[in-house]
């Protein structure tokens, strides 16, 4: 009976993973969609869909639920606090991106106020920063980096990278999205600065100034 029990408690959650996955690619398409065409592409009877969820409302907010454990289990996966901070940064950024593509309605539907996103989201800020820090001690960023104004850009990176890669489906894409992401964060966007070499000073035929700023001879 146990094994019976733990059987029909598994094809329950496989059956929800699917609706939810379903109402994800319904809904991101096209917001207005109702029940019937969410259990349509899941490929399961209305009544079923109503059977885990009374409402349209209620099988929304169990969506964004389920789009927040991701990305926190996104964040987490990365071992943003034990892996090298250059593995881990880039890491957290392609798992992050992978929830907010693949899950763009959901996620967008995350309401600040629910305690269990804000606990979520809470905890995700607590490791990015954490994250920073150990970058900045590594010396991938610079001692004096305001770490809050950082992590601030570094988000509104991840928005755009995950607003540009909507119809990414490949895995692969996404790896290039959170290496320009880390690459814009940790080295801007700038011609990088080339140091020219110095003239010797009042050498023959020098046309430049000498170290003191005097123009040379002509």
């Amino acid at each position: 009976m146990e094994t019976r029990g733990r059987a029909l408690r598994a094809d329950a959650e496989r059956t929800v993973r699917t609706i939810l996955e379903a109402a994800e690619r319904v809904l991101a398409a096209d917001p207005t969609a109702t029940m019937e065409q969410i259990a349509a592409a899941a490929g399961v009877a209305r009544t079923t869909v109503h059977r885990r969820f009374a409402t349209r409302e209620a099988l929304v907010e169990a969506l964004a639920t389920w789009a927040t454990e991701r990305f926190h289990q996104a964040v987490e996966a990365a071992r943003p606090l034990t892996s090298p901070p250059l593995v881990a940064l880039h890491q957290v950024t392609a798992n992050v991106l992978q929830v907010k593509i693949g899950w763009s309605f959901a996620m967008s539907r995350t309401a600040p106020s629910d305690p269990e996103a804000a606990r979520v989201h809470a905890d995700v800020l607590a490791q990015c920063d954490r994250l920073f820090r150990r970058a900045q001690e590594a010396g991938l960023m610079s001692a004096d980096t305001d770490l809050e104004w950082a992590r601030r850009v570094y988000y509104a990176l991840i928005h755009e990278a995950a607003e540009e890669g909507r119809e990414i489906v490949d895995i692969g894409a996404v790896d290039q999205l959170a290496a320009r992401v880390v690459d814009t964060l940790l080295h801007g966007v700038g011609a990088p600065v080339q140091t020219l070499p110095r003239r010797p000073v009042g050498g023959a035929g020098s046309s430049g100034p000498d170290a003191d700023g005097h123009p040379g001879p002509r």
